[in-house]
């Protein structure tokens, strides 16, 4: 008796809910347009870098940048000295390309037999946003610049840019994990 009555009691909330329309395309275009306003901005294609090439930065000391003669860098390296003497160095990339406010990323790097990940996020200098992230020079992921073959960087939504062989990659590299007595001195 009382599931009976239980039972009639749920019959008219039953009916209710089989009153409600079917879902129309109406509200899949109206939710296709809330989302788009969010998606990313599309992917860029990927630079020609045939040409370009590696070399000291005139603005900063222990920076290395790579780009076309002429135009602006696609690529910098920089080293830092680490939080103390017993920390590596950290060595910063960036990737000289549009990026979206807020967004996070892991950049490629592959080439030399290697293959690192570096995270990466977008940060606004001026009215520029671009792909910026560091990690410790000893961190593995940079061999793939420690070699004589074409390395490349990679960030997704924002191409491939091939890094075509040059010394100076590896002696950066050496040297911001090996500064010389007197530099690492000046930094404690």
């Amino acid at each position: 008796m009382i599931a009976i009555r239980a039972t009639l009691a749920l019959l008219p909330l039953i009916a209710l809910a089989a009153c409600k329309p079917p879902p129309t395309d109406a509200d899949t275009a109206r939710a296709a347009t809330i989302v788009s306003l969010q998606a990313p901005s599309p992917p860029l294609p990927s630079p020609d870098t045939a040409g370009a090439v590696w070399r000291l930065s005139e603005k900063q000391e222990g920076r290395i940048v790579y780009g076309l003669p002429g135009e602006p860098a696609l690529l910098a390296l920089e080293c830092h000295p680490g939080d103390s003497a017993n920390e590596p160095q950290i060595i910063r990339i960036a990737r000289y390309a549009p990026a979206d406010r807020d967004a996070g990323a892991l950049l490629a790097l592959i080439g030399n037999g290697a293959i690192g990940r570096l995270e990466v996020d977008a940060v606004r200098q001026g009215k520029r946003q671009f792909w910026l992230g560091e990690a410790p020079a000893d961190n593995p992921g940079w061999e793939a610049l420690n070699g004589p073959r074409e390395a490349t960087a990679t960030v997704p939504g924002a191409g491939l840019v091939r890094l075509n062989p040059s010394p100076l990659p590896m002696q950066f590299l050496a040297d911001c994990r090996n500064p010389a007595p007197a530099e690492r001195a000046s930094q404690e």
